[in-house]
């Protein structure tokens, strides 16, 4: 055998082995009291375009794409659950400190409102979560309405 072929091979192998070795995955379906839109009054269009484009990472319910039982990219999709679970979890928005969810409320209409969120790297592949400038304004009003509402019950 060539070089080149024992290469491949090898390579191969290693790729399928890693295979064996699946991140846990982030399915919680249970809605607890502490979920942002238990909390709040929000309208059903509101919580149709956060599901369709924040909550598989910002939530403890995640819908996986086919490419995330390939690792490396199941590892790489693992992390960055975690990573926007750790700057906003809506499925624990309840457990914030009402200032801390005011700011939080603030965070999210000034990330929409600049494109920051929802990320590039996600609406590449998840087209139906990039958010149109109807969709952006339902959002945005209803998290200024709601911060709004927090700021005077304090």
């Amino acid at each position: 055998m060539s070089r080149s072929k024992n290469v491949l091979i090898t390579v191969g192998a290693i790729l399928l082995l890693l295979q064996l070795f699946q991140p846990k995955r982030n399915t919680d379906l249970h809605i607890s009291e502490n979920e942002l839109s238990a909390m709040y009054d929000m309208p059903g269009d509101v919580k149709a375009i956060l599901q369709t484009s924040c909550y598989d990472c910002h939530s403890n319910s995640t819908r996986y794409p086919w490419y995330s039982y390939v690792q490396p990219f199941g590892w790489w999709l693992s992390h960055h659950i975690r990573e926007g679970k750790a700057k906003l979890n809506f499925s624990e928005f309840g457990n914030y400190a009402p200032r801390r969810q005011q700011s939080k409320l603030k965070a999210m209409a000034e990330s929409i409102k600049s494109d920051d969120m929802p990320l590039r790297t996600y609406t590449v592949l998840h087209r139906n979560a990039k958010l149109t400038s109807l969709e952006k304004k339902l959002v945005t009003t209803w998290i200024e309405s709601t911060s709004d509402s927090l700021a005077k019950s304090r």
